[in-house]
């Protein structure tokens, strides 16, 4: 027994559970710093997509983490990205987790989702001034998604199935 432990040992699969656990974590530590995800103030958010007079169309999401209607609605987002993605639609997720939460919450986040449309954390906490620049409909609650095509939008408080969606974008197209 000792032999085949041994030999196991060396592949890994006599190895303590929890050092297993803490390597599996640690790896996944490490892959996640590889995720971008910028953190920003409305100012350059409002600068990379509101204030933009270009042919894209833009479908930004505020949600976040510990949202659960927020996380149930992600799929049709990756959706969206992928499906119009030769079509100049760019989905935008804005996270409105806490910039302190990056490194051990968002980052891991994404990856255990598989998320590949573009993420950002919001950074401004004056969100009584913000909000309404989204939209004067915008109670505060998330989740929460705005399309936007040269300068004009369309807000939605509420969240969306895949088919909603898909119906939304296909009007602004």
């Amino acid at each position: 027994m000792g032999l085949i432990c041994m030999v196991f040992f060396s592949l890994g699969a006599c190895k303590n559970p929890e050092d297993r656990l803490n390597n599996d974590l640690e790896e996944a530590s490490s892959l996640s710093s590889l995720v971008d995800v910028p953190v920003i103030t409305f100012d350059e958010l409002q600068e990379r997509i509101f204030a933009l007079d270009n042919d894209t169309l833009y479908v930004v999401n505020f949600w976040a983490t510990w949202c659960k209607p927020c996380v149930k609605e992600l799929p049709a987002f990756e959706m969206a990205d992928s499906v119009f993605k030769d079509k100049k639609v760019k989905v935008v997720l804005v996270s409105l987790d806490f910039p302190e939460h990056l490194e051990q919450g968002v980052r891991p986040f994404i990856m255990d989702q598989g998320l590949k449309s573009e993420v950002v954390i919001l950074d401004d906490p004056d969100a009584n001034t913000w909000i309404p620049l989204v939209s004067n409909e915008w109670s505060g609650a998330i989740p929460a998604t705005v399309i936007v095509k040269k300068g004009k939008k369309h807000f939605y408080e509420r969240s969306f199935t895949v088919e909603g969606l898909d119906s939304e974008v296909r009007k602004f197209l």
